[in-house]
């Protein structure tokens, strides 16, 4: 079995490439969770509380969050 690559073992890039898509994520769930907490009840498909547990643990490279964007939301009109 391969041995396990730890965080020196990587490259810079790699590195950088890891430290961007953490803070996207972050940036992502936070204004997923912010519009979740704003918005009413009713203008969600589901419930809050699933959404903001869904948010919270899912380990997405941003899908959740641009899934909630896109889907989560009732149009207006």
């Amino acid at each position: 079995m391969a041995k396990a690559r730890r965080w020196r073992d990587l490259s810079e890039r790699d590195r950088r490439l890891i430290i961007v898509g953490a803070a996207v994520e972050a940036v992502l769930k936070i204004a997923a969770l912010v519009d979740l907490k704003r918005r009413p009840a009713a203008a969600l498909r589901g419930r809050k509380w699933v959404w903001a547990t869904v948010i919270t643990l899912a380990n997405s490279v941003g899908l959740v969050p641009i899934g909630y964007f896109l889907f989560g939301r009732r149009r207006d009109g």
